[in-house]
């Protein structure tokens, strides 16, 4: 299965790949990747908490695709202010 990935700007001009991941019956990982690579430890993540009928069951999975058709921009720009660093070598409390 193909990787979809789609760009956002944040707010400081960086061009973001965003990418799906995990997705479940009510919520899915959105990760922002740094475009100095996976490598750079720059990298984010949210979570999106999904409403359609596959959060009524918990045996249902929303596909990646679905999710990432329904990000407007304005839902990445609140996802990415609300996101986190994935590395923990760019956590300032362990002083990276």
């Amino acid at each position: 299965m193909a990787k979809e990935m789609r760009l956002f700007k944040g707010p400081e001009g960086t061009h973001w790949g965003v990418e799906v991941k995990m997705p479940t019956a009510s919520n899915a990982m959105v990760v922002f990747h740094h475009p100095g690579g996976r490598t750079s430890g720059m990298d984010r993540y949210s979570w999106y908490q999904w409403h359609g009928p596959e959060a009524r069951s918990v045996t249902s999975r929303v596909a990646q695709g679905t999710v990432m058709s329904s990000l407007t921009e304005d839902a990445l720009s609140l996802l990415f202010r609300r996101s986190m660093p994935i590395s923990a070598g760019t956590n300032p409390l362990n002083g990276g």
